[in-house]
């Protein structure tokens, strides 16, 4: 198998990953919380904040998608780069507020270091064709 079509399928599952988590924190926040590895339910009217990370987490997958679907793949390596700092500042969260280890790192640090070795894996994939010369035009026919 092709760097290309294993870096697909790691973009690929990255994606549908991110989308399902997103909806799952959009349609039932109340469910998905225990599983982030904060020690305790946000006080008051809470599931706002959760939607919210929800969409996040959807349009990040959204964007992930489009990006594979319209083939710009260096784009892809970079856009994985940056997205990969989503789910390490939910780890620092997670520390921060006295939460689960396990969560923290089994969770959210691992998730970001996949991404971003998905990334890298994808930037090094099209390095080759960034770096390329581009071929030389042919020369124009000379008059006879």
């Amino acid at each position: 198998m092709s760097l290309k079509n294993v870096n697909t399928v790691l973009a690929t599952a990255g994606a549908l990953f991110v989308l399902y988590l997103g909806l799952s924190f959009i349609l039932t926040p109340e469910t998905s919380t225990p599983g982030v590895g904060l020690p305790h339910w946000p006080t008051g009217d809470g599931d706002g904040f959760l939607i919210m990370k929800g969409i996040r987490e959807f349009a990040m997958g959204l964007v992930i998608g489009i990006l594979l679907v319209t083939g710009h793949r260096r784009a892809l390596g970079w856009v994985l780069l940056m997205e990969a700092v989503a789910p390490f500042g939910d780890m620092i969260n997670v520390l921060a507020h006295h939460g689960s280890l396990a969560a923290a790192f089994g969770i959210h640090g691992l998730t970001s270091a996949l991404i971003a070795i998905t990334g890298l894996l994808i930037l090094r994939e099209t390095s080759k064709a960034h770096k390329a010369p581009a071929p030389a035009p042919a020369p124009a026919a000379q008059p006879a």
